[in-house]
């Protein structure tokens, strides 16, 4: 069995090189490991220390953009060139432990679930204290998607999502962005697979840090939960 551990990627050149080298040495329950990085057209000295990681190993696979496209896109990508049977995403920040893959692969692995969530609102692991309407907005979100989705998840936005493979091969994604979260959330919900959820920790940054998403990125996955919640798209 292979895991394929997608990281989208752009302007992280602070984190790149200490995160790869956490999923590289990550505890996958001695699955075939494979590394997938999609570059999204950095500007900030990120893909200097991609080609260097890429010339250093030669297992790692990486894709550069030309353009920016953004996190979906980068995800689409890697889905497409990614040939194990199960996909971690991860980001390419420090934002999440690769030390708690063993807890997000553990109901797949035991074949007791098809899709995994990671929750940073669950459990007892530790959270770095920050933006207080960012978790409003992230609750009111998840809310809002359980309601056209009847799932009970806490954390619909989280970075950890795990899948099959195969259950990813059954629907078609086209958000290009932040929308890809929700999008992602209601087509999987649609397949009647099950779904578990497990408590994660939160090393979260701050604006000045590198955080990216935004209120306008709060206001698309709205309407993407409202899109895809009325209409039924592949």
């Amino acid at each position: 069995m292979k895991i394929s551990i997608i990281i989208p990627c752009f302007n992280e050149k602070e984190t790149i090189s200490e995160l790869v080298n956490r999923v590289y040495n990550s505890n996958t329950f001695k699955l075939e490991k494979e590394i997938i990085i999609i570059d999204d057209s950095s500007t900030d000295g990120t893909v200097d220390i991609l080609e260097k990681i890429k010339n250093e190993n030669s297992n790692i696979k990486i894709k550069f953009h030309k353009q920016n496209h953004g996190k979906g896109r980068c995800l689409r990508d890697g889905f497409s060139i990614a040939t194990g049977d199960i996909i971690l995403i991860q980001d390419a920040d420090l934002e999440y432990n690769p030390e708690e893959y063993p807890k997000l692969l553990k109901p797949i692995i035991e074949n007791n679930a098809d899709v995994v969530y990671g929750s940073r609102f669950i459990g007892g692991d530790s959270h770095r204290v920050l933006y207080y309407w960012h978790s409003v907005l992230n609750k009111m979100l998840t809310t809002i998607s359980n309601m056209f989705t009847n799932l009970n998840l806490t954390d619909m936005e989280v970075c950890y999502k795990v899948f099959k493979k195969e259950i990813l091969d059954q629907i078609q994604l086209t958000e290009n962005r932040f929308g890809f979260e929700p999008e992602v959330t209601i087509k999987v919900s649609r397949l009647k697979c099950v779904i578990y959820e497990v408590g994660i920790s939160y090393y979260g940054r701050t604006y000045k840090e590198g955080k990216k998403i935004n209120w306008k990125d709060g206001v698309r996955a709205l309407f993407v939960i409202i899109k895809y919640g009325l209409f039924r798209f592949k």
